[in-house]
């Protein structure tokens, strides 16, 4: 049980350690990979919305 509570100390230690390494982003690049993940993700649903109109027109046309 000992072992485990010092293999646990070490791991979050190890962590810390870790996290004060990382290089993190300023503010505006932060921003600006935020607009950039939003923008991506808005415009990779308005094409799949629109090959799924497309689609199922398609299918519709083929069955009637």
């Amino acid at each position: 049980m000992a072992s485990a509570i010092k293999k646990s100390a070490k791991f979050f230690k190890d962590v810390s350690t870790e996290m004060k390494r990382v290089s993190w982003p300023k503010r505006k690049e932060l921003v600006r990979y935020t607009i950039v993940v939003v923008a991506t993700v808005i415009f990779i649903s308005i094409f799949f919305a629109i090959a799924d109109l497309g689609i199922s027109a398609l299918i519709r046309s083929i069955l009637n």
